[in-house]
């Protein structure tokens, strides 16, 4: 597969990499980023009036010191789709003087056998451990 050479096809290429089937819709979080609490606040609840089909969560990242607003959206990891949301986002988070920085994805997603709960196993006389 070829990805264009930016931030987000190098994301995608190590995704593709790392084995996630990129035709499949995943949870992708897109991360906007504020100085200040309120701003944050009061980006969150405007996207909690708008029609995004998703889940949004607030934190404050001890580390930069900044607010996130992370919006999780149900999405095929395309390319074209990806920039349009980042770039829709980012002018939504400008409004409340935030930034976009980027989206993600965790590597276990719902379905992945890689990472099934060990906790159904059941011992017998078999077993080593």
């Amino acid at each position: 597969m070829q990805f264009p050479d930016d931030d987000n096809g190098q994301m995608l290429a190590a995704m593709a990499e790392a084995g996630i089937d990129l035709t499949q819709a995943l949870e992708v979080d897109f991360f906007l980023v504020f100085d200040d609490q309120r701003d944050a606040e009061s980006a969150m609840e405007a996207l909690t009036q708008t029609e995004l089909q998703g889940e949004l969560e607030l934190n404050f990242d001890e580390e930069s010191t900044k607010w996130e607003v992370i919006v999780c959206l149900q999405m095929v990891p395309e390319y074209t789709a990806l920039v349009a949301k980042e770039t829709e986002l980012n002018s939504f988070a400008q409004e409340f003087d935030g930034i976009s920085d980027g989206w993600g994805v965790m590597q276990h997603q719902h379905g992945d056998d890689e990472f099934a709960d060990d906790d159904d196993h059941e011992c017998n006389e078999h077993c080593h451990h």
